[in-house]
């Protein structure tokens, strides 16, 4: 495994102020490497300019000299010189170096070959002492060859170099553990909210109720909209853990009455004797009761379905088609109570989940034979991309505390919660609409009662 491939996995595993500072770190470092690099490129190229001009300078007056015969010129300060035959024997040098050979065999042999050679002696770092810049070239006197050797000392550019990067270093240092320092603290301020965020969400797992993050309201940044966006999303929750205790003890209580009352009849009929008569009508009893059952159960189903997945699937339906198998069902229940089903509508093609709409059709039309009275009429239209189903009775209505909660799942408008119907064809009735993006209104109209929907197609 490579390098990378070790310590990425590690990396990953630190807490996110530590990256945060480390990548901080790193990327400071880099830009301060660089910008010390620059620095001190400019610094060292002016340097050995002045240097170069200096010892170009004092080349020429030696190579002027040497050819002249004249007695050498001392140069700057801190220069040295040496003159060589063709054989590498010393005729003239400064008295510092005296027989000393500045050049080494190899440069000779260059210089007598007719190049130039530049060099340095020693080394800025470590210190060496004595460190040089020379300069050799061949000279013809009278017709015998010279090497002319120039030099000048570094000693104080080497100086101004060592100082140079030591207060780069300082200074690069200082700046990195500021900007680590800074990095680590806007981190950490940075961070505190999702801390105390986490600290509260900690709180809501071990059943605190009603918690809110303290969020500020005059801020806009990331952190604060994701402390409103948990702030929403734990207020959805503690809706949500309502509606599921709500659930339960509606749910439990429908269950439990039909349960008890299939137990009595179970009871009556085996407590004595009875006749083939007697036990067919408890038979039909109990058989009314696993019936409720079985509706309750599956309207339960439904909505639990339609509720976790909000998906629909549209496709193009007949309306006429659609409304006819929603209404044909209750057409005898309308027959044996001497009432009249109608439906207007027109032939035309809409674009809904059939699945869906046709048992919310037929749960309203229920509804109105059920809790009405007189004509159920099922008027459907389509206008500018919207379907309006609206289904009407001559009933005495919804009462006016019921309407509010019309829509909710187990309401009734009953006092009674032994009555026919389980208190969820509404309820399943408004979540098919929301799924079809469309609305659901329950009112009051002429002499009945009104529920519409209304539906994008």
């Amino acid at each position: 495994m490579t390098l990378h491939g070790r310590l990425l996995p590690r990396l990953r595993r630190l807490p996110v102020v530590t990256r945060l500072v480390l990548a901080v770190a790193l990327t400071m470092s880099l830009v301060l490497a660089g910008a010390a690099s620059i620095v001190y490129w400019r610094v060292r190229t002016a340097l050995d300019q002045q240097l170069d001009d200096d010892l170009t300078t004092y080349q020429h007056s030696l190579d002027h000299a040497v050819r002249n015969g004249a007695q050498l010129p001392p140069g700057p300060s801190g220069s040295l010189r040496q003159v060589l035959d063709a054989h590498g024997r010393v005729l003239a040098s400064s008295h510092a170096i005296r027989h000393q050979t500045l050049l080494t065999p190899a440069d000779r042999d260059s210089v007598a070959h007719g190049a130039t050679v530049r060099r340095d002696v020693g080394s800025l770092l470590p210190i060496t002492p004595g460190t040089l810049r020379l300069r050799a070239h061949r000279v013809s006197v009278d017709g015998h060859q010279r090497i002319v050797i120039a030099a000048v000392r570094r000693g104080h550019r080497d100086e101004a170099l060592r100082e140079l990067l030591a207060q780069l270093a300082i200074a690069s240092g200082l700046t990195l553990i500021a900007a680590s320092y800074v990095g680590y603290r806007t981190a950490r301020g940075a961070l505190r909210p999702v801390e105390r965020y986490r600290s509260g969400a900690a709180t809501l797992a071990d059943g605190t109720q009603n918690l809110r993050l303290d969020v500020p309201h005059d801020r806009d940044d990331e952190i604060t909209r994701l402390g409103h966006t948990l702030n929403h999303m734990l207020d959805r929750l503690e809706a949500s853990a309502e509606r599921e205790r709500r659930f339960v003890a509606d749910a439990s209580h429908e269950l439990r009455t039909p349960l008890m009352l299939m137990r009595a009849e179970l009871d009556v009929a085996l407590h004595r004797p009875r006749s083939t008569g007697e036990l067919t009508e408890t038979l039909r009893s109990v058989d009314a009761e696993v019936q409720r059952l079985i509706d309750l159960s599956n309207a339960l189903l439904g909505l639990e379905e339609l509720g976790s997945t909000g998906h629909i699937t549209r496709a193009p339906t007949s309306l006429a088609n659609l409304l006819d198998a929603a209404v044909t069902p209750h057409r005898r229940t309308a027959e044996r109570a001497g009432r009249d089903l109608d439906v207007d509508t027109t032939r035309v093609t809409v674009d809904i989940d059939a699945r869906w709409l046709r048992p919310a059709v037929s749960n309203l039309v229920d509804n109105a034979l059920r809790h009405g009275q007189g004509t159920v009429r099922l008027t459907a239209t389509v206008h500018e991309g919207v379907l309006s189903v609206c289904v009407t009775d001559e009933g005495p209505g919804f009462s006016p505390d019921f309407l509010p909660r019309a829509f909710d799942r187990f309401a009734r408008a009953e006092a009674s919660r032994t009555s026919d119907g389980s208190g969820l064809g509404l309820a399943f009735v408004h979540a098919v609409a929301t799924a079809h993006g469309g609305t659901v209104h329950a009112d009051n109209a002429g002499n009945g009662a009104a529920v519409s929907l209304r539906l994008p197609c």
